[in-house]
């Protein structure tokens, strides 16, 4: 337990009056800000499409309070931060008080080049840790942070001072499974240094939340050890308890319908003195209290909740002192401070121009000083600013945004070195996913920076993606030492699962979005803690959709990673329709951020995991997602060596075409022998035929679409490599996969394609089966040359 008396200075220090004034000076600069900045997006920059720009100014102001008390003066530069989404204009507020945020960005909210709608690492300029958007994801990203900052410490990778990770909750967040699910697997790690301070202001999207809903929240929490604290009532209401009558009106609110308080609140003091005599009028000492506050008074003392009441805010959060994972539910009024303050409707709701001129009135500013920093403040512009200037969340240590004199938060991690080769003991038949066993097997030997830097991760899938060699040598990651008692018990088993501190995998479970969220802090180590780290993930593919809004979310803040997706397609015949992929080569080429491969062989594979590591540490860099199989096929014999650059560039002729070839067969991954037969069959009538093969149809058509972008689409490597077939030659295309993955290849020279892939959902039966049925066997592939020549 923290020592209860520098707590108790702590807290007097944090709530001493000049500074209790100065963040009440903030908190109104930030409401109106962010009120503003909306304005100006949608009443006054000039509209070309006709489209409402929208900014939720009721949910940025239920959370105003709770940031000012946390940039201002809570939060320390370690500390990391993902803001609820709709909360988006306050940050950039805060950001502007502080120097970190242009009027010229603020302006254009909203518009190209200006402050995201959603604070984004990538697209915004300011300080922003996690991006956020689409809700839950930022919420379970801090616990997952915390982890990796409790990992890289333990290694001795990061000599930063420990931080908390906190994010700012919506309360209609909690709706999302994945926050459950993070907590869960926070649980089972020993979550520590993580902050969730739920904005309980009780209205979702479309209305008012169920009653009590704080009950089932408080539960899950407190059932899973977190520190769960209840800020309910300000000060004001607080004292107001204290006087004769006051437990009455404290069991009057606590029992008060969500939706009746809501529109009280919308109506103002007149309701709330109508219905508090109403119900309450014969209770001793009701009366004084209602007539001690005019109509004003009376409205703004019912709605002083905690989420408003800076001192309560800054006692709360200061006593708060040791690592237990803590949940703030803080109760807030939507839209505080704003004309539509606690309507049901609300929430996509925008002040008008006349609303927002009163608005403008009220907080003491005149036309022209909108932007003004220290208008309408009553303290000391040179108090504020030497107070803002020592904000300890704003000591950042890099070079400040946009050239500004505040230092950045952002750190860097040194680039690890990584071999052009990686060794393999190749043999005469493999599958690529025992391939990607063996590849990690051998780095697992070492004792480089490489080896020292690769962490793994899966869902309860460890052992059935072959990660099963790295984790014998290189051992379960644990905060504690774990023992593997089916060992000390002298049980036969090919696996050592023995957990320490020095371990470098990190087991989940099946849970494919906390394996994403795992990866997107993982592989933003380098710029939250300072360490590289070259995070690996597995997971069975059809499962890459399942957890595919985190993958989404991870690419989107550039986070580096290797997703190693094993089994795939309906090669993995005997587990039936629900465990075969169709779509997820399509998916591959389509997330920004992110390299596809599919590679049929393992010195294919082990050619682009080499490419990989040094990928994922470039500036101009991304992550990878690699589908392999558990098919064996026979692995080439390649007299002329492996064109590394070819493979990486995305294919290479196995078996290259003669000068008045009529036309080639192209295939990708598993379909490899199938391939290969055919081929075979068709040299007979047609023996220039040719053989490509694709080991990555997103690079190909990334690499196409920029050189025709240039002006330059001949230079495409694509396009080099088609261009060996005369310009009336035809395609057949095969993959392990829907057909429109390599169908696109025709549109390169104008050829004619005949795509072959899979386009109905399989079933159970072993490969040569399944091939058949989704026409994709060697029968097929020659009767779909044979239609393409008489076509």
């Amino acid at each position: 337990m923290p020592d209860a008396a520098p707590t108790a200075a702590l807290t007097a220090r944090a709530t001493h009056p000049d500074k209790i004034r100065l963040l009440e000076a903030l908190e109104r600069k930030v409401l109106w800000l962010s009120a503003w900045t909306i304005h100006n997006a949608n009443h006054i920059r000039p509209s070309r499409d006709g489209l409402k720009v929208g900014g939720h100014q009721a949910s940025s102001a239920s959370l105003a309070s709770i940031m000012t008390a946390l940039y201002f003066d809570v939060l320390r530069p370690q500390d990391r931060v993902a803001v609820k989404p709709h909360a988006s204009p306050v940050f950039h507020a805060i950001q502007y008080m502080l120097g970190r945020q242009t009027r010229e960005k603020l302006e254009r909210f909203r518009a190209l080049g200006g402050a995201q709608s959603y604070p984004s690492r990538t697209k915004d300029t300011d300080d922003v840790d996690f991006s956020t958007g689409s809700v839950g994801l930022g919420v379970a990203v801090t616990a997952f942070a915390s982890l990796v900052q409790d990992y890289v410490r333990l290694k001795g990778l990061s000599d930063q001072p420990e931080g908390r990770m906190v994010a700012l909750v919506g309360d209609a967040e909690m709706d999302e499974g994945n926050v459950f699910e993070a907590m869960l697997e926070g649980w089972k790690h020993d979550l520590r240094n993580t902050w969730w301070i739920i904005d309980y202001n009780r209205q979702s999207l479309d209305s008012v939340v169920s009653d009590r809903l704080w009950v089932p929240i408080e539960g899950m929490f407190r059932s899973l050890d977190w520190n769960v604290q209840i800020l309910k009532y300000g000060k004001k209401l607080e004292a107001a308890f204290a006087q004769e009558g006051g437990d009455a009106l404290r069991q009057w609110i606590d029992t008060c319908p969500n939706q009746l308080y809501s529109a009280l609140t919308f109506k103002g003091g007149a309701a709330w003195r109508e219905a508090l005599t109403h119900d309450l009028g014969d209770t001793r000492g009701i009366r004084h209290i209602l007539d001690a506050h005019d109509d004003a008074a009376l409205g703004i003392l019912m709605t002083n909740l905690a989420g408003h009441d800076l001192p309560t805010l800054l006692e709360t959060f200061h006593g708060t002192t040791d690592d237990r994972p803590a949940c703030f539910i803080a109760y807030t009024v939507k839209g505080r401070g704003l004309p539509f303050q606690g309507h049901k409707d609300n929430h996509s709701g925008l002040m008008n121009p006349d609303q927002m001129a009163a608005f403008k009135a009220a907080c003491g500013l005149k036309d022209g000083q909108e932007w003004d920093r220290h208008a309408g403040l009553d303290v000391d512009p040179a108090a504020l600013d030497a107070f803002l200037d020592s904000v300890p969340f704003a000591q950042g240590t890099g070079p400040g945004p946009d050239g500004g004199k505040k230092g950045s938060r952002r750190l860097k991690g040194a680039a690890i070195p990584v071999p052009p080769t990686l060794a393999v003991d190749l043999g005469a038949r493999m599958s690529t996913q025992e391939g990607f066993g063996k590849i990690l097997g051998e780095i697992a030997k070492g004792d480089d920076d490489l080896a020292a830097r690769i962490i793994t991760t899966s869902p309860d899938v460890t052992v059935s993606t072959n990660l099963g060699p790295w984790v014998n040598r290189r051992g379960l990651f644990a905060r504690h030492e774990t023992q593997d008692i089916f060992r000390e018990q002298k049980v036969v088993s090919a696996q050592r699962w023995h957990g320490a501190p020095a371990g470098q995998h990190i087991e989940l479970g099946i849970a494919e979005h906390n394996l994403f969220l795992m990866l997107a802090a993982l592989g933003l180590s380098h710029d939250l803690f300072g360490a590289r780290l070259l995070p690996i993930g597995t997971l069975y593919d059809p499962f890459i959709k399942r957890g595919l809004d985190a993958m989404n979310y991870a690419a989107y803040q550039d986070a580096r990673f290797m997703v190693v997706a094993t089994p795939s397609g309906v090669t993995l015949a005997p587990e039936g329709g629900a465990h075969q992929s169709i779509a997820t080569p399509l998916i591959g080429m389509g997330l920004p951020n992110v390299s596809s491969y599919e590679p049929a062989y393992v010195d294919e594979l082990a050619a682009i995991m080499a490419w990989g590591f040094d990928h994922m540490q470039r500036p101009d860099g991304g992550s990878l997602y690699l589908r392999l199989t558990t098919r064996q096929v026979d692995q080439p014999k390649r007299d002329q060596g492996l064109d590394r650059d070819a493979v990486i560039a995305g294919g290479y002729w196995l078996r290259p075409p003669a000068p008045d070839a009529e036309f080639a067969i192209v295939y990708c991954g598993a379909l490899a022998p199938e391939a290969l037969e055919a081929h075979a069959q068709v040299l007979e009538d047609c023996p220039g035929a040719g053989l490509l093969a694709v080991t990555s149809p997103d690079r190909l058509h990334a690499g196409w679409t920029a050189a025709q972008r240039s002006g330059r689409g001949q230079d495409a490597h694509v396009h080099r490599l088609l261009s060996a077939l005369p310009a009336g030659a035809k395609l057949v295309t095969v993959i392990d996969g829907h057909p429109a993955t390599l169908s696109w290849l025709g549109s390169v020279r104008g050829q004619a394609v005949a795509a072959l892939g899979v386009e109905k959902f399989g079933q159970s039966a072993d490969i040569p089966d399944l091939y058949q049925a989704q026409g994709l066997d060697a029968d097929a592939i020659v009767d779909a040359c044979a239609k393409a020549l008489l076509g």
